[in-house]
């Protein structure tokens, strides 16, 4: 059978603020930039959610794209959608919720709801250029 990859899209509005404790306001500041904004900042985030597989025989799908959609509003947006993400999500209470980390927890939230056969692959737009994508 051969494997084909399907993506759902979605979007979540969040804020964050890029900061290590463990550094000087000034080393915050030389490294983050105004990412690091004491009062946060927000991102419109487009969110693209890829599973590769193989084609079931039965369905024609590889992954019902109705079960996709409903893994992702409960994994992701209902989590992170409006929401400070340094104080109201777990994950980033001691993780530095830059883009690449955001992708990777996203990854880790949505991957245990697939099929061990599926492969994902998590692109995240922080900006309209500035995206990164992740995949085990």
């Amino acid at each position: 059978m051969p494997k084909v990859t399907v993506h759902r899209q979605a979007h979540f509005n969040a804020a964050h603020r890029l900061h290590r404790e463990d550094w000087d306001e000034a080393k915050n500041k030389a490294v983050f930039g105004k990412c690091n904004n004491p009062h946060y900042h927000g991102h419109n985030y487009k969110l693209i959610v890829s599973v590769t597989g193989e084609i079931d025989p039965e369905t024609g799908f590889v992954i019902d794209l109705k079960e996709l959609k409903e893994i992702i509003k409960a994994d992701v947006e209902e989590a992170f959608d409006h929401k400070n993400l340094n104080i109201q999500v777990e994950e980033f209470k001691n993780l530095n919720p830059t883009a690449e980390n955001i992708a990777v927890v996203i990854y880790n939230r949505i991957k245990p709801s697939l099929s061990s056969q599926h492969e994902l692959e998590i692109t995240l737009y922080e900006t309209p250029r500035n995206f990164v994508t992740y995949k085990a």
